[in-house]
């Protein structure tokens, strides 16, 4: 992680007898200026994977002018208790530029794919359902590789920036 790209929190929620993950996107802080005016118009990018698939993604509005953006957006994404632990979620803070390619500010992944407190995070949330767990998250430069192991799959594929796209 590079603290100098910022920092995301995220609030996860299962709830089992509806079979949904309700991702709360709370706020980004001190995110890396990308703008000639030294701020940023950062939105969110929500991207679910199932069994190291990209099934479903969302986002945020654009938050115009500010490296410090209160979000407090939920989305909602549909996990089967039978693929919980096969799912994982990218997050990629976006610079939304009128003329030209939208730029990344950083990214996270949170899911049981990932190492330490990504993967915990995603753990406490199965562990205590249908209660919100928030966690904050230093950005990282690049899309963390999500190498999927799950038994049900004999080859496990890497996921990597090209296809997130």
């Amino acid at each position: 992680s590079d603290p100098d790209l910022g920092e995301l929190t995220i609030s996860l929620c299962y709830l089992p007898n509806a079979k949904r993950v309700t991702v709360t996107v709370v706020k980004a802080t001190n995110l890396k200026p990308m703008d000639i005016t030294g701020k940023s118009d950062p939105y969110i990018k929500i991207i679910l994977f199932l069994h190291g698939r990209k099934v479903k993604k969302k986002k945020t509005a654009v938050a115009y002018n500010t490296l410090n953006p209160t979000y407090n957006e939920s989305m909602e994404f549909d996990v089967t208790l039978e693929s919980v632990e096969d799912a994982d979620l990218i997050f990629k803070v976006m610079d939304y530029d009128r003329v030209g390619a939208n730029e990344l500010i950083g990214c996270v992944g949170i899911g049981p794919h990932f190492d330490g407190a990504n993967r915990d995070h995603w753990y406490t949330m199965i562990e205590h359902p249908r209660v919100p767990i928030t966690e904050s998250y230093n950005l990282r430069d690049s899309t963390p590789p999500i190498t999927c192991t799950s038994p049900t799959q004999q080859k496990a594929p890497i996921i990597n920036d090209s296809i997130l796209k």
